[in-house]
């Protein structure tokens, strides 16, 4: 029994993890994946039982689960990076929740028959979406940032919201209707609120003071967050059921906007233990799906999912962006996305098992619905989502372009052809004159040390996904590496060689942990760019040809021309490295050094 458990345990991570992989590689959200695969090992071949696997532990596992990812959620979640949409959002989280919970009532009601208690409740949990589900689809549709960070605060914010809902029209219908359930609504309201507020304040002001005062070491930081997270949402739901979620966010709020309190490595710490968090959830909860109680709900249930996609979503975005500074295709696409996850499915599974034993005739119907929009509005958006912002024109371009250290005259050549071949190029130095002359050649460039506070604020990265340090200050170089190495992938992160190799073998004492790859090949160091750029030396773009291929291009020009860049028949650039062997193919480009008047 042991080793089935402990198996069936492994597999569900390996497979999580697999299907976070495989989103990455077809640039899909993972959710899709993670869902057809809890589907398949639960209800379809019966692989996995997550009542029988965890028991008892389930649900409490499930809740410190959402807890842990939207404290980590609500980290993110700086008001100084809203300028101009705190009213939207506010009016997402109030009179949005107002019209999504009304109109999904309605419909639950008139649609499938459910009793106005039930469609009432069902409308409730219908109002959050999550960041179990939000943030994924923000990654791999790459919205522009005024609709990326309203989906943020919105799915963060909203669902302790809709557990606060959730929670009180539960107590409105046992408590009897309008007569008792309206003190007793009231009487739970106002201690969620004050619990909730109380605790994460607490909390927050607690856990800044141990790492301002230096009272615990660095490397308990992240280990202290998570046990203070799991105890104020265990303390708040024991004191209140279901004022946990909004202690624990409003926590994270306060954390993520303390001043000088650097939270850089808990919010890393945190992303990784929420991706595979939200790994585990997805497949467990997916399993869980009762499927002929699923497809007996037919074509009515469709009907609420048309309603709550194509009417309440609409409608609540138009009302709540009235004027404010987004345009109208941004609204298009906020108006598009608002998918349904794991607080909606934990939700209803807890309330729908207190009605059914209470003899509510549709509350078993609760949890198969709720799966039946989880599933339509994910696959649906998540599947359309992109395109729609492609065709919106409110998607990010490709981070195919590169944030480059130094404006010196290595760096500005370089710009200027990386520039002229349409790639998006940022140069950054501390010399004004570097700097100036940059901008007269008609390069972008920013004045000032990129690692400074003032530039994290001041960097525009939009489309930008490589760094090319190309200081002749090696500290800068690396210092510049390890800095952006959570901004860029460790792949597209590179630096020059400031200094020989001797005897062939590198210089062991000069080199930087998360130093980046080195440019180019494995001798040619910043000196030597240098001079070979001096004004009769040019860099040239050479197509490849069935005729002419890159062995060809090599041998013909093996000493007079220095490979820099690759782009293949996509515009996608790869950057020549020693610690890689390019192959370009036919119809590719090679953007090379040319010495003298080859």
């Amino acid at each position: 029994m042991h080793e089935t458990a402990l198996i069936s345990l492994a597999l569900i991570l390996f497979v999580g993890i697999f299907c976070q992989w495989l989103a990455w590689r077809l640039k899909l959200p993972a959710i899709i994946f993670l869902l057809f695969c809890g589907i398949l090992a639960g209800p379809i071949f019966k692989w996995l039982d997550p009542d029988q696997l965890f028991g008892d532990l389930l649900f409490p596992f499930v809740s410190l689960s959402v807890a842990v990812i939207l404290f980590e959620g609500s980290l993110t979640l700086n008001f100084r990076e809203i300028p101009g949409l705190e009213k939207v959002i506010r009016n997402l989280i109030t009179l949005g929740v107002l019209i999504s919970w009304v109109i999904t009532t309605c419909a639950t009601h008139f649609l499938l028959g459910f009793s106005w208690e039930i469609s009432c409740l069902f409308g409730a949990i219908m109002v959050v979406t999550g960041p179990t589900v939000i943030m994924p689809m923000i990654r791999t549709v790459r919205p522009t940032e005024g609709v990326a960070n309203v989906l943020q605060w919105e799915g963060i914010l909203i669902d302790p919201i809709g557990a606060i809902l959730a929670v009180l029209t539960y107590e409105f219908i046992v408590a009897g209707g309008l007569q008792g359930g309206l003190t007793a609504g009231m009487l739970v309201f106002g201690k969620m609120i004050l619990i909730g507020v109380v605790c994460g304040v607490g909390a927050g002001y607690f856990f800044s003071t141990l790492v301002r005062k230096y009272w615990v070491p660095q490397y308990l930081h992240n280990v202290i967050a998570l046990a203070l997270v799991c105890a104020i949402f265990a303390i708040s739901n024991h004191m209140e059921a279901e004022s946990g979620l909004l202690s624990v966010t409003v926590m994270g709020l306060w954390l993520a906007n303390m001043p000088n309190l650097d939270l850089e490595d808990l919010i890393d710490f945190k992303e990784s233990l929420s991706v595979l968090l939200i790994s585990v959830l997805f497949i467990l909860l997916a399993a869980r799906m009762d499927l002929p109680r699923f497809l007996s709900l037919g074509w009515p249930a469709l009907g609420v999912f048309a309603v709550i996609q194509f009417l309440v979503r609409p409608l609540s975005v138009q009302l709540c962006a009235l004027g404010s500074k987004l345009t109208m295709a941004e609204r298009h696409l906020l108006a598009w996305i608002a998918p349904r996850g794991i607080v909606a499915a934990a939700i209803t599974a807890l309330f729908a098992i207190k009605l059914e034993t209470l003899g509510y005739q549709n509350a078993p119907q609760l949890v198969p619905l709720t799966f039946m929009v989880i599933i339509g509005t994910v696959v649906l958006q998540s599947a359309t989502a992109r395109p729609i912002a492609r065709f919106l024109k409110v998607a990010e371009p490709e981070p195919k372009g590169f944030l480059i250290v130094g404006a010196n005259l290595v760096a500005r050549k370089i710009a200027k052809a990386l520039n002229e071949e349409g790639f998006r190029v940022l140069l950054t130095d501390q010399n004004w004159s570097s700097v100036s002359t940059a901008k007269m050649l008609g390069l972008n460039a920013y004045w000032g040390n990129p690692v400074s506070e003032h530039a994290e604020r001041h960097l525009d990265l939009l489309g930008i996904g490589h760094l090319l340090a190309i200081s002749p200050h090696i500290e800068l170089n690396a210092l510049a590496a390890q800095y952006f190495r959570l901004e860029f992938e460790p792949q597209h992160i590179y630096t020059i060689r400031n200094e020989q190799a001797e005897n062939g073998k590198t210089i062991e004492k000069s080199e930087f942990k998360f130093g980046g790859r080195y440019l180019f090949n494995a001798s040619i160091t910043y000196q030597d760019l240098e001079k070979l750029l001096d004004p009769g030396n040019v860099i040239k773009k050479t197509l490849l040809t069935d005729e002419f291929s890159f062995e060809d291009y090599i041998q013909k020009h093996r000493n007079r021309r220095l490979p820099l860049f690759a782009m293949d028949e996509n515009d996608s650039i790869y950057v020549f490295t020693p610690d890689e062997e390019l192959k370009p193919r036919e119809g590719w480009s090679i953007l090379a050094l040319v010495q003298g008047d080859e």
